[in-house]
């Protein structure tokens, strides 16, 4: 529950609600571009005519269509594709030009050495005294 509360304390639920609403105006564009066009162009290369019911095969008097699963597949990648371009790498640039970092982009860990007298291991580098037994590291 911690996680949750800060989940939503951090703002973040604004950007994933702003992303979401986004993202479904987006699909149904992208699904009436699916649909008109990608559709028929694949059922198209079946080579019937009007009449056809698209590319595919009759299986014991059920027509499986493959021309639609062609079309999902050809929808999904669409709409990662835009989703992505659209909305992830511009959120990237933004919190990177504020200096925060973002889901999807590892953060460096930082540089650490060990400490002679109380061994601990999170001394930074350039550090000459450790902050936990207060000894001179040389």
């Amino acid at each position: 529950m911690r996680g949750f509360k800060n989940f939503l304390l951090q703002g973040q639920l604004i950007v994933v609600a702003v992303g979401l609403v986004v993202a479904l105006a987006v699909s149904t564009l992208i699904k009436a571009f699916t649909d008109s066009i990608i559709t028929p162009l694949v059922n198209a290369a079946e080579g019937g005519g009007a009449h056809s019911a698209g590319l595919g095969w009759h299986l014991n008097g059920q027509f499986i269509d493959l021309g639609t699963l062609i079309s999902a597949i050809v929808y999904f990648i669409i709409f990662v594709a835009v989703i992505y371009f659209a909305l992830v790498v511009p959120y990237r640039a933004y919190m990177a030009k504020r200096g925060t970092t973002v889901w999807g982009t590892p953060e460096a860990a930082p540089a650490v050495k060990t400490c002679p007298e109380c061994l601990s291991k999170d001394v930074p580098e350039a550090a000459k005294k450790c902050w936990h037994c207060a000894s001179v590291i040389a």
